[in-house]
């Protein structure tokens, strides 16, 4: 069995890290959106340690978000100019697909109904026809802003202010997207939560398998859900604490709470890897309720997670957060891109126990 290897990328952003997200088609294609107003696009070397910087992209303003769409040669952004931007990496063209109120926190594209999803802070969902780009979206309104977006093969979660959560379903979603007028379209989410966790969520995740999601929040705790909307389902999810460190007994004892800025699952195992405002990462089996492994602290803290298409590379984008200090910030030479090489069951659950 190999052994895991890991590096760092050579000409990080140089500014804070907002997105790590690896080609859908391809398992050595890396994006790093930034606050320094750049889309990175990476490609690791197969059978070294180096991944070399393809090209950027520039944007009007920080890029909060970035995915990929069909396939790794186009990108949709999302900016805190307002804009939601497709962005064609062979060429480097950027056309706008939509234009938001306020700044566009998230983006994620469905390739299983050619789908784009942007969140705005002025409380909107815009759902793209990224067959027709010229097309109007459908416009969504939610009851709060929305901090963080995913989506599994069938379903999209928006965690929101206020603890709330809607789900939608992309099928659904996909049939007034394709009818003869689609922006009076009347939908309504699926499935309306209150998040398990008390404090602002900062992530979400959705498992492979379309069965349910994990929320990570600003103190320190994951929650892991199910979709399945039966007493049954609903009393298997759970909530735990993570990414705290014991304070010293002079500084009067007790933890110290950080933010869960990451969360990723794992394609082929399901597990999952959490990453926080403490400087690690660690990995979870979700149906064993227990943490398989914790990695080495990284300088700062880590602010994006992503697992490649087959599950060999983790991404963990760390730069300076706001767990100790807000003022002067600045991320110049201190924000890292690392690229960790799994070994072959490096990420695969045990089992319970």
């Amino acid at each position: 069995m190999a052994p895991s290897t890991q590096f760092e990328v050579s000409q990080p952003p140089s500014d804070a890290i907002s997105a790590v997200i690896f080609a859908p088609d391809n398992t050595n294609r890396l994006l790093v959106s930034s606050w320094d107003r750049n889309v990175y696009l990476y490609e690791i070397a197969e059978g070294t340690e180096d991944a070399t910087l393809i090209n950027k992209f520039e944007h009007r303003a920080p890029v909060l978000d970035v995915c990929f769409g069909a396939n790794g040669n186009e990108a949709y952004t999302a900016s805190l100019d307002c804009s939601v931007k497709r962005i064609d990496l062979s060429t480097g063209e950027q056309t706008v697909l939509s234009t938001h109120e306020k700044p566009v926190r998230c983006v994620v594209y469905s390739p299983q109904h050619s789908m784009l999803i942007s969140a705005s802070w002025d409380h909107t969902l815009h759902v793209h026809n990224t067959s027709a780009p010229a097309s109007t979206p459908i416009t969504i309104s939610l009851p709060g802003k929305p901090h963080a977006l995913a989506a599994s093969p069938s379903k999209v979660v928006v965690a929101m202010t206020a603890r709330l959560v809607h789900i939608y379903d992309l099928p659904t979603l996909a049939t007034a997207l394709s009818s003869a007028d689609p922006a009076s379209a009347n939908i309504t989410p699926w499935q309306q939560r209150e998040s398990s966790l008390k404090f602002l969520t900062r992530a979400v995740a959705c498992m492979p398998n379309d069965a349910g999601y994990a929320t990570s929040s600003i103190e320190g705790r994951v929650a892991v859900e199910w979709f399945e909307d039966t007493a049954e389902s609903q009393a298997r999810k759970y909530a735990f604490k993570c990414h705290r460190q014991t304070a010293p007994e002079e500084e009067g004892g007790g933890d110290v709470v950080y933010p869960v800025n990451a969360l990723t699952f794992h394609p082929v195992y399901g597990t999952f890897a959490s990453g926080g405002g403490d400087g690690t990462v660690a990995l979870w089996d979700a149906e064993a309720k227990r943490r398989m492994r914790q990695y080495q602290k990284f300088p700062d803290s880590v602010a994006a997670l992503a697992f490649s298409n087959n599950g060999k590379y983790l991404a963990i984008g760390v730069c300076r957060g706001f767990e100790t200090d807000m003022e002067d910030f600045n991320s110049e030479g201190r924000t890292k891109v690392f690229i960790r090489e799994l070994g072959e069951t490096e990420a695969k659950g045990k089992g319970p126990k």
